[in-house]
């Protein structure tokens, strides 16, 4: 699959990294030093690699799942970790991923925020519905082992085709929200979970459109494997690990809260 990130296009990247200025000649021990000197790894020439993103990634959640615990046991006190995590959350996600370049910074104060949001919002949910946030939990970690199996055994592969239906269902899901929020907002709609609470052939519509949510970021996963798979491959620069722990992160927390609403709608 193409990709339109410059990082991903630079020449510099595919060139021969301890390449012999013209013209010196080198002696025989000049050359056994050559041969017998370990090969430069990727921490060495800078580049991208499955290992680095991992620890990249692995720190994001720590810090998520840290200030996640911070908002479960304040937020029953008051509610401002919520609204402040997601408030800044959602400001920092849209700087994120708008920047041309990767801002680890930026990237780790993401993840504070939306561990606050995580937090508090998992909290409000399981004292309504007890036993949902364990539900979600357990479904979040099997959607993300299973989708990242098929996707290293070759079952499942990022295509053109498949990412511009991807896109045209995220307009349209985006589109739903905002409106279902608006009407929330502003009381025409009074049900727990607005236009979600309406059936549609005796089926909640908030569990198919739930349903429809999860395949959407299950294939979103699948991008974000791909994006770390083609910079590894084509030796990006290392600091793009960066962009693929914040796409994973993203991906995860947006697929824990649908299945956290599917287990609440299919509860009430």
């Amino acid at each position: 699959m193409a990709s339109s990130n410059p990082a991903f296009s630079r020449n510099a990247a595919f060139g021969a990294p301890g390449a012999v200025a013209a013209g010196k000649v080198l002696s025989d021990n000049d050359l056994q030093g050559m041969f017998n000197a370990p090969s430069a790894g990727a921490q060495d020439t800078d580049r991208m690699t499955y290992d680095d993103t991992i620890r990249k990634t692995v720190l994001s959640f720590v810090i998520l799942l840290a200030t996640a615990a911070l908002g479960w046991v304040i937020t029953p006190v008051t509610m401002i970790p919520l609204i402040l995590g997601a408030i800044v959350g959602l400001v920092l996600g849209l700087v994120n991923a708008f920047k041309k370049e990767p801002s680890p910074p930026l990237i780790l104060a993401y993840a504070a925020a939306e561990g606050l949001f995580v937090g508090g919002i998992s909290i409000v949910f399981e004292m309504i519905y007890p036993g949902v946030v364990t539900q979600a939990v357990l479904a979040t970690l099997v959607v993300v082992g299973v989708t990242l199996a098929l996707f290293a055994n070759g079952k499942i592969r990022a295509s053109k085709k498949a990412t511009k239906v991807f896109m045209i269902a995220m307009i349209g899901y985006a589109a739903f929200s905002l409106v279902n929020f608006g009407l929330m907002a502003f009381g025409v709609n009074d049900n727990a979970f607005g236009l979600r609470s309406a059936e549609f052939m005796g089926i909640p519509l908030g569990l198919i459109i739930g349903v429809l949510a999860v395949i959407m970021a299950a294939y979103s996963l699948v991008l974000d494997f791909d994006f770390i798979q083609r910079g590894v491959n084509n030796r990006a620069p290392r600091k793009y690990g960066w962009t693929g722990a914040f796409g994973i992160m993203v991906t995860v927390v947006w697929l824990y809260v649908e299945l956290l609403r599917i287990f609440a709608i299919a509860r009430d």
